[in-house]
C-alpha cells in the first residue's frame, strides 16, 4: 500500500478529547473569542445590534475558529474534508439563525433556548426536503455535542462530581438494571427481533445512541436495524427534553431532583444537556453527572452483552477472536468522559480563580455554540418516516412502553436520593 493512501483515523472520543483540550489550552494562552450579542427587543435593535457590522465580525471570527477546530477533527478521524467544507457553513448559518430567534424577548419570556430552535429548524428542513448525501455525510452530531461536554467540565467543580457522582452511580445501577430487564421482557412479549431487542434494551436503560451503537458492535448487529433504533432514540428524545422540564417547573421540583430525573431518563447526552439548560445551572450539572454515571457503565454492559450473545447465539464458537475479552470494557468505554473529568480537575485544583474568571465567558459561549450546532445536525439527520419503515411498529411500541417505565422509576429514585 502506498503511503499516500494512508489516512490518520482516531476514534471519535479521542478526537473530542484532543479538540476540547486544544480549545481550553488556547483560552488559557489568551486566545479568547469575543461573545456575540444575540439579545434583541425590537427590529431596530435586531438590525443595529445583532446584525450590525461589529457583531457580524465577531460571528465571522467565531465561524473561522470552530470551522478550523472542526477541520482538525475531520483530519484526525479520517473523514471527508470536502463534505465538511461544503456542509459546515450551512449548519453554522442555520445555528446562528436559531441563536438570533432565541435572543428575542418573546423567546426568552417563554424560556425557549437556542438548542430548541436549532432542533426544530433542522427537523423542518430534513422532513420537508430530501437532503443531498454530501450534506448528511458532513453532519458531526456526536463530535459537536461531545466537544461541548468537555468544555462543560470547565464549569463543573470536582467537589460537585464527588457529591453527586456517588448518588448518580447508585441511581444508574438501579435504573440501568431494572429498565434493561423490563425493556428486554417487553420486547420478548411483543416478539421483537433479537438484535433490535438487545439494542432497544441498552438504548433505553443506559445512554441512547452510544449504547445502541456499542450493543450493535458487541453482537455484530445489522446496520439498518441499528439506524432504526437510533431514529427512535432521537425522535422520542425531542418531546421528552421539552416536556419534562415543563413538568418539573409546574410541580416546583428541586433542580437537583430534576437534573437526576433528566439525566437518568432521557436517552441522548445532547438532549440531557438541552433539557438541563432549560431548568437551570444546578439541574444541568446534576443531569450531566448522572448521565456520565450511566455512560461509565456502558463498557461493562457491552462486555456482558457480548458474553451473552457469544454463548447463546453461537455456543459452538471456539475461536478466541470471537470470544469477548476484558479489552471490550476499555474499547466500549466513552473516552470523552475523560476529557470532561480532566477539564473539571484542571479548573477545580490547578487554575487560579482570577484566570478562570477571565476565560469562563468565552468558554461558556463556545460550549453553548457546540451544543447548538449538534442539535441543528440532529434535526437535519432525523426523519419521522424512519419510525414507520419495513421494521414494523412493534419495536416502536416496545421502546415507548420501556421508556415510560424508565421515566417513572427514575423519577422515584431521583426523589429518594437527591431530595
Amino acid at each position: 500500500m502506498s503511503t499516500s493512501s494512508v489516512k490518520l483515523k482516531l476514534h471519535e472520543d479521542w478526537v473530542v478529547v484532543i479538540l476540547g483540550s486544544l480549545i481550553i489550552l488556547l483560552a488559557l494562552a489568551g486566545v479568547l473569542l469575543a461573545v456575540p450579542a444575540f439579545g434583541w427587543k425590537t427590529s431596530d435593535e435586531l438590525f443595529t445590534k445583532v446584525l450590525g457590522a461589529d457583531n457580524l465580525k465577531v460571528i465571522s471570527l467565531q465561524f473561522l475558529f470552530v470551522g478550523i477546530i472542526g477541520l482538525i477533527g475531520v483530519w484526525l478521524s479520517g473523514k471527508s474534508f470536502i463534505d465538511f467544507l461544503r456542509g459546515f457553513p450551512i449548519v453554522y448559518l442555520l445555528t446562528i439563525f436559531a441563536l438570533i430567534l432565541a435572543g428575542s424577548t418573546q423567546a426568552k419570556a417563554l424560556n425557549l433556548e437556542a438548542v430548541i430552535f436549532s432542533l426544530v429548524i433542522g427537523l423542518l428542513i430534513s422532513n420537508i426536503f430530501n437532503l443531498p448525501e454530501w450534506l448528511r455525510n458532513s453532519l458531526s452530531t456526536e463530535l459537536f455535542v461531545k466537544i461541548g461536554l468537555v468544555l462543560l467540565g470547565t464549569s463543573v467543580i470536582f467537589s460537585d462530581i464527588l457529591k453527586a457522582g456517588s448518588l448518580g452511580l447508585i441511581q444508574s445501577l438501579v435504573v440501568v438494571t431494572s429498565v434493561w430487564y423490563f425493556a428486554y421482557w417487553v420486547c420478548r412479549k411483543l416478539k421483537v427481533d433479537d438484535e433490535i431487542t438487545m439494542m432497544i434494551s441498552s438504548a433505553v436503560s443506559i445512554c441512547g445512541v452510544s449504547a445502541a451503537i456499542a450493543t450493535a458492535g458487541a453482537i455484530k448487529g445489522d446496520s439498518k436495524k441499528l439506524s432504526y433504533v437510533i431514529s427512535m432514540v432521537l425522535i422520542t428524545a425531542i418531546p421528552m427534553m421539552i416536556v419534562m422540564p415543563l413538568i418539573a417547573h409546574h410541580f416546583n421540583m428541586p433542580q437537583e431532583v430534576t437534573g437526576a430525573w433528566l439525566g437518568g431518563s432521557i436517552d441522548t447526552t445532547g438532549a440531557v444537556v438541552a433539557s438541563g439548560t432549560l431548568v437551570g445551572e444546578a439541574a444541568l450539572k446534576i443531569s450531566t453527572i448522572v448521565k456520565f454515571s450511566q455512560n461509565v457503565l456502558l463498557g461493562l454492559a457491552a462486555f456482558a452483552i457480548s458474553i451473552y450473545w457469544t454463548y447463546t447465539k453461537n455456543p459452538a464458537a471456539n475461536d478466541a477472536e470471537q470470544k469477548p475479552t476484558l479489552k471490550v470494557i476499555w474499547e466500549r468505554f466513552p473516552k470523552f468522559v475523560l476529557g470532561f473529568i480532566g477539564a473539571s480537575l484542571l479548573f477545580s485544583f490547578l487554575i487560579p480563580a482570577a484566570i478562570t474568571a477571565q476565560v469562563k465567558d468565552s468558554l461558556k459561549n463556545l460550549q453553548g455554540l457546540w451544543f447548538a450546532l449538534a442539535f441543528t445536525s440532529i434535526g437535519l439527520e432525523t426523519k419521522f418516516s424512519d419510525l414507520f419503515s419495513a421494521n414494523g411498529r412493534k419495536p416502536l411500541y416496545a421502546f415507548l412502553i420501556a421508556q415510560t417505565f424508565n421515566v417513572f422509576i427514575t423519577l422515584a429514585i431521583a426523589f429518594l436520593l437527591f431530595r
